[in-house]
């Protein structure tokens, strides 16, 4: 008994992290992939206040994260602390947090473990406890800590430093490790973070590299691609981060669609990167269709399996709760793609979650998603045509 009193106070002192939040992955908009540095007060009230009323929030979006630039480019000579930039934020932070908490949504922020932040800012490094404090203080929820002027640090070392001085601040605090996949972060920080990035910056291609020089972003389905071999990782509380979404960003709708869905099946973090101040009704549909975000939120939290990847064509099983599962068909080609499944010759067999889909011995209901319509069972072969860059979403139910 004194042995198991030890291992569990043992656990208690050496827990990293605050246990019990994102235990779906999390839902929210975070202003780089459209404004960069081009953030201020208002923009941030505009945000918070569209998010409700384009109905966002009521699809489970919560989180507003303000990226790089928030701060001034120095720290405060007395205190060392952190400085919202006067420009921006006349207000000042903790009064504009609080407006966004006043619409019942959440409030996030940026820095970085280095010793500046990617666009040149006051960074984290050697500040880390300083700044949990400040961070407490203004009553955030989120904190994305990102890998740049970082040449001669651990990462794990540097993101568990960070983690222990949220956890010291004491209050609640979801940490998004920002490390790009470097370092296998889905090795080491499910103890220190609720989620982790897997590859570096993502692009509005569909597949791809945008090429700056000294840096790269990459095309959807390029990310897409270094998934499946991790998905062990990742669940409840601790999530694999393939980046923000580009959705609204430049994408097809057909692009937009399957960008959006493969995330889901991913059990990724939905984090919107659009202006939704001028989001169109069909960039809206997407972002909010709560059959499709029902597959990311599964309380079971298994990452969709790669089942199958052939002629651009590919098949994602995501096993749910009550022994349901989601597909994603993908057509990744330049070109429309007939398919026909047979059901009952197919026996997916999921070893990470040890689920089964046996069409044979049980008979499952079919749901287009994104029809939001029954389409028939498993006792028929599924016959369709997927349009160029397209997907065909369906729930498999008992």
């Amino acid at each position: 008994m004194f042995f198991l009193v030890l291992l569990f106070l043992s656990s208690k002192l050496f827990a990293q992290k605050f246990e019990g939040l994102a235990l779906t992955p999390p839902m929210g908009w975070n202003s780089w992939n459209t404004f960069q540095t081009n953030i201020d007060e208002k923009l941030v009230k505009d945000i918070a206040d569209v998010m409700v009323s384009s109905g966002m929030k009521d699809a489970g979006y919560s989180y507003i994260v303000l990226d790089d630039g928030w701060m001034a480019m120095e720290r405060d000579k007395t205190t060392g602390n952190l400085v919202p930039d006067p420009k921006k934020f006349p207000g000042g932070m903790k009064a504009l947090i609080d407006y966004v908490h006043s619409k019942g949504l959440k409030f996030g922020l940026y820095n970085c473990a280095g010793t500046k932040t990617c666009a040149g800012y006051p960074g984290t490094r050697g500040y880390e406890y300083q700044d949990a404090r400040l961070y407490a203080s203004l009553g955030i929820d989120y904190l994305k800590f990102d890998w740049c002027y970082t040449d001669g640090i651990n990462a794990k070392e540097a993101y568990t430093t960070m983690s222990k001085a949220l956890q010291t601040a004491g209050r609640p605090i979801v940490f998004s490790l920002c490390e790009w996949g470097s370092n296998k972060p889905w090795q080491w920080a499910a103890p220190v973070g609720h989620l982790w990035r897997t590859t570096g910056d993502i692009s509005n291609l569909f597949d791809g590299i945008l090429d700056h020089g000294n840096w790269q972003q990459q095309g959807i389905m390029r990310i897409v691609d270094s998934q499946d071999t991790i998905r062990k990782y990742a669940g409840p509380g601790h999530w694999n981060d393939p980046d923000m979404l580009e959705v609204g960003n430049g994408l097809t709708v057909a692009e937009n669609r399957s960008h959006f869905s493969i995330w889901c099946m991913l059990a990724a973090p939905l984090i919107a990167g659009n202006d939704m101040r001028k989001m169109d009704e069909e960039t809206k549909n997407i972002l909010t269709n709560k059959e499709v975000i029902a597959l990311n939120q599964d309380a079971l939290g298994v990452e969709a399996l790669k089942y199958s990847d052939k002629d651009s064509l590919q098949i994602w099983f995501k096993p749910l709760k009550d022994d349901n599962w989601g597909v994603c068909f993908l057509n990744r080609s330049s070109q429309p793609k007939q398919i026909e499944f047979n059901w009952q010759n197919e026996l997916i067999n999921d070893d990470l979650s040890k689920k089964e889909l046996n069409a044979k011995t049980t008979t499952y209901k079919l749901r287009d998603v994104w029809l939001k319509k029954e389409i028939g069972d498993t006792k028929k072969s599924l016959k369709a045509t997927i349009a160029s860059h397209d997907v065909l979403v369906l729930t498999v139910n008992k």
